[in-house]
């Protein structure tokens, strides 16, 4: 079965219908869409369709090798994956419409006030598997 990654962002995607950041949620509320994620890896475990799933600190920098000798270049002038990818996870499934309807379903995390977030989420195979087209 091929497998697809499923990216959650902090920002570069389309605004959710529920937009309001997560350091502004109750500790409830964070509890109860922490729970949702737990639910939905747990789900894909037994399963069999769960490969991975992390979450990610918003710390960290690019590093680039600079020549020999010379100590690694940090940051940049860039957007980094630190400000753009809040987590993810691995799925290993029939194909890509399944890949879509697991990313639909976990769109629905709960958020601000209880409700759903209807974030966008990407959806992307690893190298190899069949893409939406089946190229």
């Amino acid at each position: 079965m091929p497998k697809y990654l499923i990216l959650k962002h902090y920002r570069g995607a389309p605004a959710p219908a529920n937009d309001v950041p997560m350091d502004r949620w109750t500790p409830e509320e964070v509890d109860a869409h922490v729970a949702f994620m737990g639910d939905f890896a747990k789900r894909l475990e037994e399963n069999g369709e769960f490969v991975d799933g992390q979450a990610l600190s918003q710390e960290g920098a690019f590093v680039r090798y600079d020549g020999p000798g010379k100590p690694p270049v940090t940051d940049g002038p860039f957007a980094e994956t630190k400000d753009l990818i809040a987590g993810w996870y691995v799925v290993d499934v029939e194909g890509w419409d399944r890949a879509v309807e697991l990313a639909g379903e976990l769109s629905a995390a709960p958020g601000a006030g209880g409700r759903p977030i209807h974030e966008w989420l990407e959806v992307r195979p690893f190298y190899g598997a069949p893409s939406a087209t089946g190229e």
